[in-house]
């Protein structure tokens, strides 16, 4: 009898052990909050994460995630909560709820996408749109890779990238040019946080743009003049500043040192006060260089301010500022009489914009922009100095549209462009239209009417489509496809206003067509986008040319050479561990001469490939984060490229060559980073430019400390 009192005692507790706890919750979780969360067009977001924290118990979140029509339903105990929704391509949303017994709450949010988040992508379209659904190949850079490499300039980050060469007359401070897919070094529309910073004609020299206070960079392939006009010929580079996001002001100071006496150092305060948010930078380089005559001074300045009147209401200011003077000795490698020791650049670059956007619905959207920007520059040599002045102001008005699964975007946009010389006025209006047909295709279009106060009217169209092959997890993941056309124009450089009559503009017809697969429970992505780019009607020169309404600088200008890339751009991310991520590409760029009847060097004669624009290229960078230290390795291989001497010496090329860089950086506590980076660890010698050597081994080591920032 006792046994049997005691294995009923047993068993009564056994059952209240397991199963009241269950029906105690059961009956305290009887509230419920639900809802649908949809992106700005409405279509619905899956896979976002809801997470309900109590504020009265210490407790742990209680989460669920949205399903594929959006919806979701969270069952709670009668208390108050902070109920966030968080993804990787959006905002971060966050309400607090007090519930009852037995009371059920509806919390249906649409979604605003997140500008630098590295899934979303903003340049590619004329609304933000996800990685995974544009149709348009884009590259982006975050601020977490751009401190991981521990890079100051913009060059080798754009470098990094497939599909990208450039040249550069020197270790620091020479002119920098950048070749995107074959196109020309003018080819590419550079935006800092939407105005255009290409000189009037597309030139752009990007020597002193600095990384600093930069949080995002975004590169898009293929002819986008359909959205950005003149200049869009084969991509647009959009680089995006630091905005203040955090309650307690967040401050950033950064000093370091090296060699050939090179110094680094900055600042930056940013944070939300209210309604406004505010980032200030600044930071100054200085290095004697690793020869004569091969100094660097260069400061840039910045600020990003934002206030917002409502959530669907902001007003933002973006300025800044590069001002450099560098010493260029010249095509040193040649000998004694290449070398100019009383040479040297200054340039002052400036840019402003000011941009209001405001929704009047959830279907109408509106953005209204004005920006500013101003370029200078002097050149001293043993032949005397040369001065340049160059600005271009404009306005950019567009309304959207957004209805179930699509959108319509119509804008109009009215520049000014002074120079030297003269001044042109151009305007332009276009449509863009966007719609998801199903849950695995969406579909993009758009057109443009260019009038350009150079070369008259000219439209422009460009469309695109992203289809899912197959959804999936496990080994065998998502696979994605996507293609765009287009067609790119560019007017020349400024030249006497006679030369209009006679010019037609640069033209460009771009395809791609690529696809994207993902693997093992998405640690592995690999992928590869094929490009055809045709560019027509290229502006040539010709001493003493017989063009008499084109004349200027001894000669004349035609619209004479044809050209042509073939190639494909591909790449592989490799999760290997959470503390392990290692980034590849190869580009193939088959690029070729097809006309050039005003050619004065062989090496610019038909048949030969375009300059600067090697066949093969490859950057395989790893990084490792451990134990409160960060690793970074990074591999950049350049094939052989077409170049001259221009001097008859018949040097048609630049060789090959391999540079490896490493950075370390150690968290030491209460805000203070060490910093260490070896750049040519190889101490490799080679040119990016025929007689200009590149920057051999060198190294910079400093330290980060950075206070507050909390949310």
């Amino acid at each position: 009898m006792r046994l049997r009192k005691i294995a009923l005692a047993l068993a009564a507790v056994v059952f209240a052990v397991l199963f009241l706890p269950a029906v105690t919750i059961q009956a305290q979780s009887n509230a419920t909050i639900q809802g649908t969360l949809t992106d700005p067009s409405g279509a619905a977001v899956e896979g976002a994460v809801i997470s309900a924290q109590s504020l009265d118990l210490a407790a742990t979140a209680i989460e669920t995630r949205s399903g594929r029509d959006g919806k979701y339903s969270v069952g709670l105990a009668p208390g108050r909560y902070r109920v966030t929704i968080t993804s990787a391509s959006f905002e971060r949303m966050e309400q607090e709820f007090t519930f009852a017994k037995g009371e059920t709450r509806e919390w249906s949010a649409r979604l605003v996408l997140a500008t630098f988040s590295a899934h979303v992508v903003v340049t590619a379209s004329a609304e933000p749109t996800t990685l995974e659904t544009t149709a348009a190949l884009t590259d982006t850079i975050t601020r977490d890779e751009i401190d991981e490499r521990q890079q100051i300039w913009i060059t080798p980050l754009l470098a990094s990238l497939p599909g990208a060469s450039f040249s550069q007359l020197g270790p620091m401070g020479g002119s920098t040019t950048y070749f995107l897919d074959g196109g020309n070094s003018n080819y590419t529309k550079v935006l800092v946080d939407g105005a255009p910073v290409n000189q009037p004609g597309g030139l752009i020299d990007i020597s002193n743009l600095t990384s600093d206070s930069v949080d995002k960079i975004e590169v898009v392939h293929g002819a986008s003049s359909a959205l950005y006009g003149s200049d869009a010929m084969d991509g647009v580079i959009q680089i995006f500043t630091h905005r203040g996001t955090t309650r307690t002001p967040e401050l950033i100071l950064d000093a370091e040192g090296g060699s050939f006496q090179t110094g680094h150092g900055g600042g930056q305060l940013s944070g939300l006060a209210g309604a406004f948010d505010y980032s200030l930078d600044s930071s100054n380089f200085e290095s004697n260089g690793q020869g004569p005559d091969n100094f660097y001074r260069g400061t840039t300045l910045g600020g990003n301010f934002g206030w917002k009147f409502s959530p669907s209401d902001t007003l933002r200011l973006s300025v800044r500022n590069n001002s450099s003077d560098a010493g260029q000795p010249g095509q040193t490698l040649l000998g004694p009489d290449f070398t100019d020791l009383e040479q040297s650049t200054g340039l002052h670059d400036f840019s402003s914009d000011l941009m209001w956007n405001f929704s009047t619905s959830d279907n109408w959207h509106y953005q209204l922009s004005g920006y500013e920007t101003r370029f200078w520059e002097l050149e001293n040599s043993s032949f005397g100095p040369f001065e340049s002045m160059y600005n271009r102001a404009g306005f950019d008005g567009q309304a959207t549209y957004l209805f179930h699964d699509g959108g319509v975007t119509g804008g109009y946009m009215y520049e000014v462009e002074n120079g030297p010389t003269e001044g042109r006025h151009n305007q332009a209006g276009y449509v863009e239209t966007h719609y998801q047909f199903t849950r695995r295709l969406t579909a993009i279009a758009g057109v443009r009417a260019e009038d350009n106060g150079f070369f008259g009217t000219r439209v422009v169209p460009r469309v695109g489509a992203n289809y899912a092959l197959r959804y999936g997890s496990g080994f065998w993941g998502a696979t994605l496809v996507r293609a765009s056309w287009g067609l790119g124009i560019k007017e020349p450089e400024m030249l006497p206003e006679d030369c209009s009559p006679t010019l037609a503009p640069e033209r460009s017809n771009t395809l791609d067509a690529g696809i994207e697969q993902a693997m093992a429970s998405d640690r592995l992505h690999v992928s590869a986008t094929f490009f055809h780019n045709d560019f027509r009607d290229i502006v040539s020169f010709a001493f003493g040319g017989a063009n008499p309404n084109c004349l200027a600088f001894g000669g004349s200008f035609f619209n004479t050479d044809k050209a042509r890339a073939d190639g494909a751009n591909s790449t592989i991310e490799i999760k290997a561990t959470n503390w392990l991520r290692v980034l590849g590409n190869y580009t193939y760029d088959d690029s070729k001469v097809l006309a050039s009847p005003n050619a004065f060097d062989p090496s610019l004669a038909p048949g030969n490939r375009l300059f600067k624009r090697p066949l093969h290229s490859a950057n395989l960078i790893a990084n490792a984060h451990f134990a409160r230290m960060n690793w970074n390795l990074g591999t950049y291989y350049v094939g052989r490229r077409t170049d001259s001497d221009f001097d008859g010496l018949g040097i048609t090329s630049d060789g090959s060559y391999v540079r490896v860089d490493v950075a370390n950086s150690i968290e030491l506590g209460h805000g203070f980073t060490t910093e260490a980076r070896v750049q040519n660890l190889f101490n490799r010698h080679y040119s990016d430019a025929v007689g200009y050597p590149a920057l051999r081994l060198n190294y910079m080591l400093g330290m980060k400390y950075r206070w507050g920032g909390a949310h």
